[in-house]
């Protein structure tokens, strides 16, 4: 039995309307105690308009949606309460609706039971939060095509190879008697396993591509003080955000702003001058410059006519970077190698080239991919096991040491589209959903 859940779905804000969403066995009888008629549904989705009430007094004016099982999102009995848009409100119905017996939800629960009843698979049930999430076009479509199970289409056949030598192994392990039995040779392994690793592998690379479309870059623009980090950001993100003086030192702490680069959300961390400061609020700017720099997928190192300061360089070198020269206008010797832009003139196109050309954006086509970090984690295990499967059968260990690997390798494949351990991913997944979700 599925004890009624209650939230609000849509934003806790004043709006027209505003949705309460219930799911549970009992979502019927409970919504037809404060409704102004029974809802006793003959059909998979009706309509119902009336009022709500708390015993004589009137609530409010809504239209109520029913759904009966399975015909609904979370394949449960399940009623949507559409009402007017006052905070009030909807709080005062959700709290109606829970002194009758419906219970609180909590972050993600009407998804978690999507998932538990076979409505959606977790590849799906992690795409609904990237939707919801999404900040441009191209991570929006990524997140329907999971959504829609293209992702998960696209690996299931895979899962069912992994599964098919693993039975056939386990077949010829069981029953060495049944000579009809096809045998499965160490040769057959390494065939089989090195063709689905090329598939994974590519599945990993294209995944990795489509990751940043999704969750963006960290990009950190860094250099000694006074060289134009400021101008920089604010060329960039279009706004005149960092504030801009002639002395060095203006910037104390991290200022941010977000620009799209051919659909890719990028986040701008301008960081205070690196150089050695007595100034103790100084100081602590320069550690968060530091720390912006660790925590960065690119760096852009910012340089002028003055030239390359090597104590400086060594910060970033070992990082993902570009070095930039501003204040071209500056530069009496340019070489053909370094790029150059002028912040102040407002030229900073070959800066947005070299950052598409280091972290290989172009034009995205949009196309079903694993891109977030638990499943390119698990790819990546998948992967590394059937490697080590084939490694154990060109050594000629025993088949059965073997077959160990490639069990590893299908238990991940389970876990990928979350056909194993249910109950344990249903509170770490869907955790980071709202409530309503």
């Amino acid at each position: 039995m599925f004890e009624t859940i209650v939230a609000l779905a849509t934003p806790p804000l004043k709006s027209a309307l505003a949705i309460i969403r219930l799911s549970g066995d009992d979502c019927f009888k409970i919504v037809s105690k404060v409704f102004s008629k029974e809802i006793k549904p003959k059909q998979n989705k009706e309509i119902h308009y009336g009022f709500i009430h708390d015993e004589n007094k009137q609530i409010d004016q809504v239209v109520a949606l029913s759904y009966v099982n399975p015909h609904s999102f979370t394949g449960e009995d399940s009623v949507e309460i559409i009402c007017h848009g006052s905070t009030l409100i909807a709080n005062e119905i959700v709290s109606l609706l829970i002194k009758n017996g419906a219970r609180m939800a909590t972050n993600g629960e009407f998804s978690s039971r999507a998932y538990l009843n076979g409505k959606i698979d977790l590849v799906q049930a992690e795409a609904i939060n990237d939707i919801i999430n999404a900040t441009t076009i191209e991570s929006r479509d990524l997140s329907m095509l999971s959504l829609k199970g293209e992702t998960s289409n696209l690996f299931r056949p895979i899962k069912e190879k992994i599964a098919e030598i693993l039975s056939q192994i386990e077949v010829n392990i069981d029953y060495p008697e049944y000579e009809d039995i096809e045998v499965v040779t160490k040769s057959k392994i390494i065939d089989v396993c090195g063709d689905i690793c090329k598939k994974i592998d590519n599945l990993i690379d294209e995944g990795e591509h489509a990751r940043i479309y999704r969750e963006g870059l960290k990009i950190a623009i860094v250099g000694k003080p006074n060289v134009g980090k400021s101008s920089i950001l604010n060329r960039l993100i279009k706004s005149d955000k960092a504030i801009v003086t002639d002395i060095a030192g203006t910037t104390r702490d991290i200022v941010e702003g977000d620009f799209n680069l051919n659909g890719v959300p990028c986040h701008l961390f301008d960081t205070a001058g690196l150089r050695d400061s007595d100034d103790v609020i100084e100081r602590i700017g320069i550690d968060k410059s530091k720390d912006a720099i660790e925590q960065s997928d690119l760096v852009i190192f910012v340089i002028d006519e003055t030239g390359l300061d090597n104590e400086l360089y060594d910060l970033v070198k070992n990082k993902k970077h570009i070095v930039v020269t501003n204040k071209a206008d500056l530069v009496k010797d340019k070489n053909n190698k370094n790029i150059y832009i002028s912040a102040k003139e407002n030229d900073v196109e070959p800066l947005i080239n070299e950052i598409k050309k280091v972290m290989d954006i172009g034009e995205l086509s949009v196309k079903p991919s694993f891109n977030n970090t638990r499943q390119l984690g698990l790819l990546k295990n998948i992967s590394s096991s059937l490697k080590t499967a084939i490694e154990d059968a060109k050594n000629d260990q025993p088949i059965d040491l073997v077959s160990v690997s490639i069990m590893v390798a299908y238990n991940a494949a389970l876990d990928l589209i979350g056909e194993n351990n249910k109950n344990d991913l249903t509170d770490e997944i869907f955790s980071r959903f709202c409530v309503g979700k």
